[in-house]
């Protein structure tokens, strides 16, 4: 590492990893600057995340972890020994032995989080050593969509919105407002200026909807009823692409006769949203091709709904012909790389190990079963989705597994990236299950709930010491990041050094050939043809797109190749899952709703900035920025239930309850949102507190009862679920935000 001078570098903060700029001197970061040659190419974006000016703080700040720790007290007790990476190494590969050899390796399960770091060491070493027991959030974050494309599509859409080609766009339960804050919500700004229509789908006015044209206050988990009152529309009226359909699309006449139950007027009383603003998004999506329609984590948690709205919403792209179009979507490309699924060794897990996935016999679809169903028609076509997020675990079922010991027992985890007292549903169900194991490891930047349940804490390098890849998990001809600014302060460590170094001790040193993850990296980007060093400077590897690849022409047979799918057509009416014997297409599913005891209707999924899911509330710059947990609701509501804005209230679910701080918001009538990832570090991490986990986190309020939900992924709903709200007292809380209260 050069000891001055500039070097190039990525914040890695969240998933978009934005150039940046590191001046140095004697071997330290000095300034930071955006590097306006890489992306997301513009200084204005980077310079206002709010996030990314913090790098330097967060370098530093006194609360990481900077040292491997063993615990030394009982769990949760705070009490800990410093010990060396060796140390650490060795004792947990002869743990897990032990526990292999008394349980088998299904016994040992992994958690991982966001896309701010890499999973596909983990993925190999669970692949290796023979457990089929990951857990994740895909179920209800990107694997819905991943899914239902390939099932429609045949592969997975990149939705597009161009200011200059787009004609229309809907963002459907997205808010990049405050999820993104990058060149999406840049773009997003700069084209409410036009005078193209901006539709946006959110039961709240949110910063993303007070920018539309045209706002749709749905109902939450009523998304896939609206989609299917616009597809009867647009047929009714025929307003479709009869050429595109024709040609290219397979099962439009039981289409037809799927969609006539739902007329604008059943679809108002299902979704709130007014038969005349349905009609008329029809038209204005129908009408003025190339549309685009983008959707975000609201339509991934709404349980049961959710993969059924990705279904009817990619319906809804074909029949008006907005697929592989520029400025609508384009049809993703496998990697000129290697990709990820054979980076991740699935292969190597035998049918035996697969057989084990928790859930795999239940879900039709989120199993290696359903994905040997679909890759079976997208082989044919050169492609291959990767193997662990469509086959992960079910959360619940591996909750109950260490718990109850059946199917057999999980008596080990290793949690990356990753706070599962927070970001699982079900908080106490996750924490009694995490106390009973015998080896609990986590691998993070600081000391979280969860890591304070631990038997081992490992300090991961974070953003500026490591060099960053993201590649969409391969689904997609891309490669974005780069080089780190300075190696590893302290001595954290990449994760990829935690992975190959319990796998070197674990007997799986021929399939870990590079010793350091950058050598990976430069192995994964030599089949493009491209050098780190190249890679480093440009920061991106995406080669242009190229649209309607559907009708290139077969060398071999001299005919179009369509589609990777039965039909070799868009799939309207999916024979892949008619032949699993479920719905060919999309169904409503109407939601639980409110009762007398629970009238209210519960979002608990609202992201905030400046914060990143449950990240970052250490940083105190950061945190006097939005100090207190907030829920919403519009002041109507308010004065019906006699609160006021600014007051403590309890909002309570079926399944428990969780204070927040009342904030008055133009929203869907008798509907909460409460916002997620809340806790307080403040309050220190070692019982009973836990960092305040049992104060204000929106996974009290949540249930993933694997008896409860669908057969096809097992999705549970943190959106539209019943609750009711009464006043707390603010000590119930917790205290005021301020220096007086932050831990040393």
């Amino acid at each position: 590492m050069a000891n001055s001078g500039t070097r190039k570098t990525n914040c890695s903060f969240c998933g978009y990893l934005c150039g940046l700029t590191a001046h140095m001197a004697k071997g330290r970061i000095t300034r930071l600057e955006p590097d306006p040659s890489r992306y997301p190419y513009d200084a204005a974006i980077v310079k206002g995340c709010a996030r990314c000016r913090r790098n330097l703080e967060f370098l530093d700040h006194p609360m990481r972890l900077n040292y491997p720790m063993r615990r030394v007290g009982i769990r949760g007790s705070g009490r800990w020994e410093r010990i060396s990476w060796d140390e650490a190494l060795d004792e947990i590969a002869a743990r897990l032995e032990r526990l292999k050899e008394d349980h088998g390796p299904e016994t040992l399960a992994t958690a991982i989080g966001g896309p701010h770091t890499v999973y596909w060491p983990l993925h190999r070493f669970m692949n290796l050593f023979g457990s089929p027991n990951n857990v994740g959030i895909g179920q209800i974050c990107w694997n819905p969509h991943i899914w239902a494309d390939a099932i429609t599509f045949g592969w997975p859409l990149d939705n597009e919105l161009d200011l200059e080609k787009t004609s229309c766009a809907i963002l459907w339960g997205v808010n990049p407002a405050e999820s993104d804050n990058s060149l999406f919500w840049h773009t997003i700004k700069e084209y409410s200026r036009s005078n193209a229509p901006l539709i946006v789908v959110d039961p709240r006015r949110t910063k993303t909807a007070a920018l539309a044209s045209r706002w749709l206050a749905i109902r939450p988990g009523a998304d896939c009823a609206l989609a299917l009152g616009l597809l009867n529309v647009i047929i009714t009226e025929k307003l479709y692409d009869r050429v595109f359909v024709d040609t290219w699309c397979h099962g439009f006449e039981s289409l037809e006769r799927h969609v006539a139950p739902y007329t604008p007027a059943v679809v108002e009383a299902l979704t709130g949203v007014p038969a005349a603003s349905i009609v008329e998004t029809a038209s204005f999506y129908a009408g003025r091709q190339p549309a685009t329609l983008i959707t975000g984590r609201g339509i991934d948690q709404i349980g049961p709904n959710s993969f059924q709205t990705h279904r009817a919403l990619a319906i809804l792209r074909a029949v008006t012909g907005n697929v592989d179009l520029a400025g609508a979507s384009h049809l993703a490309q496998m990697p000129d790389f290697t990709p990820e699924v054979d980076l991740e060794l699935s292969d190597r897990l035998p049918e035996s190990r697969r057989k084990k996935q928790l859930g795999g016999d239940r879900w039709l679809l989120q199993s290696y079963r359903g994905y040997s169903l679909v890759d079976g028609c997208i082989r044919k076509h050169g492609k291959r989705l990767p193997v662990r997020y469509l086959t992960s675990a079910h959360p619940n079922l591996v909750w109950r597994a260490m718990l109850e010991g059946k199917p057999y027992p999980i008596r080990a985890m290793i949690v990356l990236a990753s706070n599962p007292l927070l970001s699982q549903a079900d908080s106490r169900l996750v924490y009694r299950a995490l106390k009973s194991l015998d080896l609990l490891v986590v691998i993070d930047l600081f000391r979280t709930p969860t890591a304070m349940l631990a038997d081992y804490v490992l300090p991961a390098a974070g953003s500026l010491e490591r060099v960053v890849v993201q590649t969409n998990a391969g689904t997609a001809n891309i490669a974005y990041g780069g080089d780190r600014a300075v190696d590893p302060v302290y001595e954290r460590r990449a994760n990829f050094d935690f992975w190959r170094g319990l796998a070197l001790r674990m007997g799986q040193e021929k399939d870990w050939p590079w010793k350091t993850f950058q050598k990976s990296l430069e192995n994964m980007l030599a089949p493009a043809g491209i050098s780190w060093q190249d890679f480093c400077e440009t920061g991106l590897y995406c080669p242009p797109r190229s649209y309607r690849k559907f009708e290139n022409i077969d060398e071999h047979s001299g005919l179009p190749v369509g589609f990777a799918t039965p039909s070799n057509k868009i799939e309207l009416y999916s024979e892949l899952l008619d032949s699993i014997h479920a719905q060919p297409l999309p169904v409503h599913i109407s939601p639980t709703g409110e009762s007398k005891e629970y009238p209210l209707t519960l979002i608990t999924g609202a992201r905030t900035q400046p914060y990143y899911a449950s990240a970052f509330r250490q940083v105190e710059s950061l945190r006097r920025l939005h100090p207190e947990p907030l829920a919403e609701m519009s002041a109507g509501c308010a004065r019906k239930l006699g609160l006021i804005e600014g007051q403590a209230v309890w909002v309570e679910s079926p399944h428990g309850r969780a204070c927040f701080r009342l904030k008055t918001a133009v929203m869907e009538t008798d509907v909460v949102s409460v916002e997620y990832g809340w806790w307080r570090p403040e309050l220190g991490c070692v019982e009973p507190d836990l960092g305040g986990v049992w104060r204000s986190n929106a996974n009290l309020l949540t249930n993933a009862d694997a008896q409860e939900y669908d057969n096809l992924m097992g999705q549970w709903p943190y959106n539209g679920l019943p609750c009711r709200v009464y006043p707390a007292e603010d000590g119930e809380l917790g205290p005021a935000y301020t220096k007086e209260v932050v831990a040393p």
